[in-house]
This record gives C-alpha cells, structure tokens and sequence, in this order.
C-alpha cells in the first residue's frame, strides 16, 4: 500500500462542496469591494460587494472586519479563478422570505423602515427581504406625496405572499382603519351633546370644515362658525389649526360640532341691550329695496325700513346709505322669540326736531 503524500492528506481534511450549500466562514481579509472568507475548503471564498449588500457604493472594509464569522451560500464552487463564490444577501434574504411566510400565515404586524419611495408605494426591508407596500395600502386617507415616509419606522401586515412571482404585498391601511374604528368607538362611548372637545383641523371646505376629534371627524358648518356671518371658512381655519368646539348633535357616527356656545349668546340678554327705545350705533351689513339691514354685533342683525331711514323721501336704501357705513338709530321694536330688531333714524330726525323747537320757545 503506497504512502499518501502530505498534499494528498491536506486535500482529504478538506471538506467538500456544493453549490447551493450553505457554509460558515471565517473574515481573513477584507477589501472596499469584496470580502475574503476561510470557509475550510481547498479555495477560499469570495463575496463581492453586491452580494453583501444593496447599498451601491458601500466600502465592506466599514461594514466586516477581519476575524468575524459568517454563515454564506455557495453560489458557484469555482468562479473560473480556482475561487468559491459566495452570497450574504441572498441567505439573508432566503430567511427573511421564511420569516415573512410565517408573518403572512400568523397575520402578525410587523414593523421595518421605509428603505426607499418608489413611483406606486414604498419599499421595506425585513431581514434583506423586500416587502412592497403600494400607495393605496400606506395610509388610511389619499396622500399624493409619499416623500415624509422616507427612513421613517412603519407598522404592516403581509397581505399577499408570492416569493416566486416576486409579489410581496404589505399593507398599513388596514391597521389604521381598525385603530381607527377602536378610536371610534372608544370616543362614541364616552361623547355626549353638549360636552366642549378640543380637535384638529383636517379639511376646509366651502360649507364648513372637518375637525378630528381624535379618530372621529366632526363637521363644524359655516352656519355654526359664528353667532354672525361667516363668507368664507377658509379664511378662518387652516388644516392642522386646534380648535375647541361644542358637540351639538351625534347622529350615528355623524357628529356635528359648533363654535356658538352659549354664553357668548349675543342675545342672551337682548331685554337689556337691545331695549325698546335704545339709541344703538351699528354698521350697515347689507341693503335690499325695502331696507338695510344694520349690525349691531356679531350675530345680531336690525332692519332699518326704507320709510324710517329719514322723514324726507327716500325711494331706496342705496340711495342715502352705503354698505360699511356707521349709523346711529333708535329700538322701535323688539321681538326675542324671532330675533327680530327694528331701527329708526327718523326717530331721532323727529326727536331732534322737537328738541329744537322747545329750546326756541324757552328761549322767546
């Protein structure tokens, strides 16, 4: 029997490999771009850069020091140089797909940082493995701008799992549509008529705007803004402005809210303010072809009829009296129950009058 040479004996302690194994190995040098590994094999193992990592530009020399252990697989025993190529990502890519699998099958939440924005959603990575979540899963309401999600750490479901097809669908939505509805019915259970809240501007529109009330939107009509009239809510409030408001109705998951709160009622003592006989100074707010209707206060409006406006001929409002013009006249009449307040300018003429013609008798 024939002696076997100390080369022979080498190669023979040497293990044997395949491509598809999975082997560990020891860092023995490390370069910007690849990385040298001792896997206890006749050659040593090569990992470039792209297949340790995903970052482009990446220098490995910052990322794998000499010494360090690592658990590979073979991508090819011998790459043409005598040299066992190998792959880092891919492994760890293989058992992130098993650990989405299982996330998929027990509709665990998962959460991950957004890696990158792309054109139709974002992008995550959950142990090397790319999970795509598209625009209409990211968020519960329609966001055109999906930039702010960048770096950010997200929470998701896996809600369709097809590594072979290369579709990995997340989705975020459905969470916060079931937060949402706990919200819900949390702040329902608890909300009254009548209770002062505080929320948050979400939307203005012409006819009013939508107050998050912290998982439920309430409207705040243009009617319910103000005691007086309102033009235009958005020259009032901003989205993201907080505000406090007065629940005035819930009806099912509808709530609707106001600004009117009861002690700031202007007339809550109109008795007293606007007695009959008064003599009130207000802006004229807006004219018709039978008077102008004169504000008093905020949310309390006095018509002044085209016949008490002078004791002298006046075919038309417009004629003598201009819309923001300051006038003095006198409570001819007041009607609580309709909100109705009548004015006179021709009172005072006439008062006026008779007090200049008693001071010309005083004086003859």
């Amino acid at each position: 029997m024939s002696e076997l040479t100390f080369e022979q004996m080498l190669e023979d302690s040497l293990k044997t490999i395949r491509n598809g194994e999975v082997v560990d190995g020891t860092v023995i040098d490390v370069k910007p771009d690849e990385i040298i590994l001792n896997i206890g094999y006749k050659a040593d193992g090569i990992i470039t850069r792209g297949e340790y990592t995903s970052e482009p530009n990446a220098d490995l020399t910052t990322l794998v020091s000499v010494g360090d252990t690592m658990t590979v697989k073979v991508l090819k025993v011998n790459d043409g140089e005598g040299q066992v190529l190998l792959t880092y990502k891919r492994l760890a890519a293989e058992k992130g797909n098993e650990r989405l699998r299982e996330a998929f099958e027990n509709k665990e939440v998962l959460k991950a940082p957004v890696a990158q924005i792309l054109g139709g959603g974002l992008s995550v990575v959950v142990d090397e493995a790319r999970v795509f979540i598209p625009a209409s899963l990211v968020s519960d309401t329609y966001e055109k701008d999906l930039s702010k999600y960048q770096g950010q750490e997200i929470e998701f479901v896996i809600s369709e799992f097809n590594p072979r097809r290369n579709r990995v669908i997340g989705d975020r939505r459905q969470l916060l549509v079931a937060e949402r509805a706990e919200k819900q019915k949390e702040l329902f259970e608890r909300l009254k008529v009548g209770d002062t809240v505080e929320g948050t501007v979400k939307n203005v529109t012409d006819f009013g705007a939508f107050i998050d009330l912290g998982g439920v939107d309430g409207l705040l009509h243009i009617s319910e803004m103000s005691w007086g009239r309102v033009e235009n809510p958005k020259k009032i409030f901003h989205v993201g402005d907080e505000v406090k408001v007065l629940v005035k109705d819930i009806n099912d998951t509808k709530v609707a809210l106001s600004l009117k709160f009861p002690e700031t009622n202007p007339w809550a003592h109109a008795d007293e303010d606007y007695a009959v006989g008064t003599v009130i100074t207000g802006k004229v707010a807006r004219m018709t072809d039978f008077g102008a209707f004169v504000e008093l206060a905020p949310g309390v409006d006095a018509l002044l009829h085209v016949s008490q406006i002078s004791r002298a001929h006046v075919e038309k409002p417009s004629d003598v009296l201009s819309v923001g013009q300051e006038i003095t006249a006198k409570i001819v009449d007041l009607n609580e129950e309709e909100k109705k307040i009548s004015l006179s300018m021709k009172a005072l003429e006439l008062e006026s009058e008779q007090a200049a013609a008693e001071e010309a008798e005083e004086a003859e």
